[in-house]
C-alpha cells in the first residue's frame, strides 16, 4: 500500500543541500536498524588514512543516491513520461536507497579475503528476517523480491534498473560528488543539474539528449581523475593491503586452531563460514577496529604487528614498476625468505586495475553482469554509444595502466638490506 507522509521530511546534506522524503515507506526504511547500521560503515573504506576528511558513511551516500533517483523520477514525470506506475516509482526509490545496505566493514577488502559479496548480503537482508523486509511487505507482499530483482538487474522494468545500475546511474553520480567533497579534491566535480536535465526515458532505458553530451564527458573525465587520484592512490592501496593481510592472518590462525584472546561471535562465524544475516549485521567497522586493538596484544607476533601498523598508520612502503615481472617477484620472495622476512605477509604485489572501480567500458554487456553503456539520443531519434561520438571518451574508455607496485615493511627490509643482493637493492630503491 502506498502511503504519503503528512509532512515532507528534509535531510540537510553537504552535497545536495537538501534530501526530500515524501513516502512513508522510505521514511520507515531509513529508520530501520539495518539501514542505520550504514552510519558505522565508511563509504571509502581505508581512504581516510590518505585523505583525512574521507570519513563519510554508506548511510549518507545511500541517502544521496535516493535523492538523485527521486529527482530523475520527478523530472520524467514533469516531462509527461507515463511508462511506470506509482508503485514502480517507489520501487526505484527503495532500490536506490537500499542498494548498499549489504556492505560490510571495509567492504571490498573483506570480500576479497572471504569470497563474499555485498550484493549477496544486500539481497539477503532485504528478503531475510529484518525490519527492512517487514516495511517493504507493507507496500505489497512481493515488494522485497521485486527490489532484489532490480539490484540483480533482472527487474521487469529496465528503466528502474538503469536508474540504479548503469554507467550513468544515481549511485555513480552521488559517490563521485560525495567522495570528492569529503576527500577535499576537485577531481570528482561535474554539473549534476545539467546531466539530470538532459536525461530522457527512451525505448525502455535512460539515455542522454545529444545537447548534453559535453556534460557527460565532464562526468566521465571526473570519474577518470577520481579513479587514479583517489580510488587508486598508492597509499590507500597500502592500507587496503594491510587490512587484507590482517584478515588473512586471523583466518589462517583460526583454521590452525589458534586460541584468540579476543574473538567476538560474528568474527568467529566469519572465519567458520557460518555467518548468517543476524551475524553479518552485527559486523561493523567499530567491531572490527576493536578486534584489531585487542589483537595488538595477541601472542602471534605477525598478527599483532599487522594490527599495530594499521591502527597506528605505519603503512607498507611501495616501489613502482612500469612492467610486471612475475619471475623476478618470485626470486624476490625467495630472497625475502632467505633474509628472514615472511614472503606471504611482508611482500605484496598490487595492480590498480583489479579494483572494483572503473572509468567507462563501452563494450560491457548487462547480460554478462556488466552495466549498459551510455547512449546519446539525437534529434532524429537515433541512439549512438557515446564513445562513438566523443573523441575524449574514446581516449579514456577501458584504460588500463601498466604500472604495478610492490609493498613491503620498509624498516624491516632496511634492517636486512645489507644481506640483499645489489640488484634487488637497486630495483627497490634501497
Amino acid at each position: 500500500m502506498l502511503v504519503r507522509l503528512e509532512e515532507e521530511k528534509v535531510f540537510k546534506d553537504p552535497v545536495h543541500r537538501s534530501i526530500y522524503v515524501q513516502d512513508a515507506a522510505i521514511w520507515r526504511l531509513i529508520d530501520t536498524p539495518e539501514f542505520q547500521r550504514l552510519r558505522r560503515i565508511r563509504q571509502l573504506g581505508t581512504s581516510y588514512l590518505t585523505f583525512h576528511g574521507a570519513e563519510h558513511s554508506r548511510f549518507s551516500h545511500s541517502l544521496g543516491v535516493y535523492e538523485i533517483a527521486r529527482r530523475i523520477i520527478s523530472q520524467f514525470d514533469r516531462g509527461g513520461y507515463a511508462g511506470w506506475t506509482e508503485e514502480e516509482k517507489l520501487l526505484g526509490l527503495c532500490a536506490a536507497l537500499l542498494h548498499d545496505v549489504g556492505h560490510g566493514p571495509f567492504s571490498h577488502s573483506l570480500e576479497r579475503v572471504f569470497g563474499t559479496s555485498h550484493e549477496h548480503w544486500t539481497c539477503a537482508i532485504i528478503t531475510g528476517d529484518t525490519a527492512i523486509r517487514r516495511v517493504l511487505e507493507e507496500v505489497s507482499p512481493d515488494f522485497p523480491e521485486r527490489i532484489v530483482s532490480v539490484i540483480r538487474k533482472t527487474g521487469a522494468h529496465p528503466i528502474i534498473v538503469n536508474l540504479v545500475s548503469s554507467q550513468l546511474d544515481a549511485d555513480r553520480m552521488d559517490y563521485l560528488l560525495r567522495d570528492a567533497y569529503f576527500a577535499g579534491v576537485h577531481y570528482g566535480t561535474f554539473d549534476l543539474d545539467r546531466i539530470l536535465r538532459v536525461l530522457r526515458p527512451h525505448e525502455g532505458r535512460i539515455v542522454v539528449k545529444e545537447s548534453g553530451m559535453h556534460a557527460v564527458e565532464d562526468y566521465l573525465l571526473s570519474r577518470y581523475q577520481m579513479y587514479w587520484q583517489v580510488y587508486f592512490h598508492p597509499v590507500t592501496r597500502s592500507s587496503e593491503i594491510l587490512l587484507r593481510l590482517i584478515f588473512r592472518r586471523a583466518h589462517e590462525l583460526y583454521r590452525e586452531g589458534y586460541r584468540f584472546g579476543f574473538l567476538l561471535p560474528p568474527l568467529r562465524q566469519l572465519f567458520e563460514g557460518t555467518l548468517d544475516v543476524a551475524g553479518y549485521l552485527a559486523l561493523d567497522e567499530a567491531m572490527v577496529q576493536t578486534a584489531f586493538a585487542q589483537w595488538m596484544s595477541e601472542k602471534d607476533a605477525l598478527l599483532a604487528d599487522l594490527c599495530r601498523r594499521f591502527l597506528h598508520r605505519r603503512l607498507y612502503q611501495y616501489s613502482m614498476f612500469e612492467e610486471r615481472d612475475d619471475a623476478w617477484v618470485e626470486e624476490l620472495r625467495r630472497e625475502w625468505a632467505r633474509i628472514g622476512l615472511d614472503p606471504r605477509y611482508h611482500l605484496e604485489m598490487d595492480e590498480p586495475a583489479d579494483s572494483p572501480y572503473d572509468v567507462y567500458r563501452p563494450e560491457e554487456a548487462p547480460e554478462g553482469g556488466g552495466k549498459p553503456p551510455i547512449l546519446i539520443l539525437d534529434g532524429r531519434g537515433r541512439l549512438t554509444e557515446i564513445s562513438a561520438k566523443s573523441d575524449i571518451i574514446r581516449s579514456i574508455a577501458g584504460i588500463r595502466r601498466g604500472n604495478f607496485y610492490l609493498y613491503y615493511p620498509e624498516e624491516l627490509v632496511r634492517l636486512h638490506a645489507g644481506r640483499l643482493s645489489p640488484e634487488f637493492r637497486r630495483r627497490l630503491g634501497l
